[in-house]
């Protein structure tokens, strides 16, 4: 499979906005002192290096298997892009390789857009975390008239009452948007507004709703203005439109399992676009290139304060409700991952001690998955056109070795039959991200 790879020696955004340290700052020596007798290569540079071209070399053979068409990975460290490669084609029997510049689309990872937005709104007193989400969508309703208790903090963190994933079936069917929201009426609740976790994509597609109306702009401008264009994002986009518009985009793929051979598959084949989620944009309607997506993770990391102030990061960050049904849903993992929660349009994980912010995302034919480690400020990013095993089982990976923990060769061994989110639940709880 043929890559395209940004060395690791870390490459530095453009951007004024993501500056380095000045030269010298990590330099503790005392003026005048012996040489250190620490190793180049045992140095914490050197190890950090080592790391990379290990992680490095165990993608180049993880894209061998076939479980993937075309794929992207980029790791981001202290504000810096340390690696960042491409594997791949961008449609099942085509010749254009995956490059840098190749638009997937993101899926549910759009959700920490909306959520950043909404912390800027917040912010800047357009509204509250109190704010009631009825007066913005006159068509939504709940039994018993509970859509008047609702608010902005619960639609980001999934506490509306609903089952999860709430007539997505019927989003998925072709139904409008307003009129699933008022279908809601229907629906028995599994708990009282606020007092349970159960993810969802329609309602808390109204957060972009609620945002276009009271900055008087449609959302995907809103996203463009206040995110895209300051932070270089040049080829992020909203709609299915506009990623079809791309240039270089990649097709979506899928396959089909064989019933009669265990482990076997068809071959990948391209697939038609599918426009359901673009029509929940704030749920998952954002298309973006790796390099685009490294840019959002410096972001999210702390690493454009002029754009996402860090007050706003902490805000959306911050676990709000416990998600039990996470935890259970990856016990694949086995001690991993020991406590989940969301926050707002985030998952806060204890990964083996250490926390663990991310979002998984998944549609037909793409995959993605985005998560950092703020204690070591260190991040990974992966976007896919397919969903299958190995799409997920990159994370583990990679967090194990920055972790040094034992090694679990996630990407490689077929008899451990390790289920990824996409294949224990085909909505991975993350559908339309």
């Amino acid at each position: 499979m043929r890559f395209f790879t940004i060395g690791l020696a870390g490459l530095s955004l453009s951007s004024a906005l993501f500056a380095a340290a000045p030269a010298g700052a990590g330099d503790t020596r005392t003026p005048g002192a012996g040489p250190t007798m620490l190793s180049a290569a045992s140095s914490p540079e050197g190890l950090e290096q080592q790391r990379l071209e290990e992680f490095s070399e165990l993608l180049d053979r993880a894209a061998e298997k076939d479980d993937f068409v075309g794929f992207a990975v980029a790791v981001v460290e202290r504000g810096e892009i340390k690696l960042l490669k491409t594997y791949g084609l961008r449609e099942a029997g085509g010749a254009a390789p995956v490059t840098p510049d190749t638009v997937f689309r993101i899926a549910s990872l759009s959700k920490g857009f909306a959520a950043s937005l909404a912390g800027l709104a917040i912010a800047e007193g357009k509204i509250a975390k109190t704010t009631p989400v009825a007066p913005f969508e006159p068509q939504f309703a709940l039994p018993g008239g509970a859509q008047s208790a609702v608010t902005v903090e619960h639609i980001l963190s999934h506490r509306v009452g609903l089952p999860p994933n709430a007539y997505d079936n019927l989003l998925e069917a072709g139904e409008p948007v307003e009129k699933i929201l008022a279908k809601f009426r229907a629906v028995k609740p599994i708990c009282k507004v606020g007092q349970c976790y159960a993810y969802q994509n329609i309602a808390f597609s109204m957060i972009g709703d609620i945002l276009a109306a009271e900055y008087d702009e449609p959302y995907a401008d809103l996203v463009r203005t206040r995110i895209f264009d300051p932070l270089g994002m040049a080829r992020a986009s909203v709609g299915k439109e506009a990623l079809m518009a791309s240039l270089d985009w990649a097709r979506p793929n899928t396959r089909k399992r064989l019933p009669a051979v265990d482990g076997a598959y068809t071959p990948w084949k391209s697939v038609d676009v599918e426009d359901d989620y673009y029509r929940t944009p704030a749920a998952g309607g954002i298309n973006a290139s790796i390099t685009d997506m490294a840019r959002w993770l410096i972001a999210q990391m702390g690493g454009a304060p002029a754009v996402l102030p860090q007050s706003v990061l902490d805000d959306i960050h911050a676990p709000v409700i416990k998600t039990p049904s996470e935890t259970r849903r990856w016990a694949n993992l086995g001690e991993r991952i020991t406590d989940t929660q969301y926050g707002l349009g985030w998952r806060i994980y204890d990964y083996a001690g250490h926390t663990l912010i991310n979002h998984s995302g998944g549609v037909e034919g793409y995959g993605a998955q985005i998560a950092w480690i703020p204690e070591r400020d260190i991040g990974i990013v992966i976007l896919s056109n397919t969903r299958a095993k190995r799409v997920y089982r990159i994370l583990p990976a990679f967090l194990d070795a920055e972790l040094g923990l034992e090694d679990r060769d996630w990407l490689e061994l077929e008899e451990m039959q390790i289920a990824s989110p996409a294949e224990t639940d085909p909505i991975d709880g993350d559908e339309g991200g």
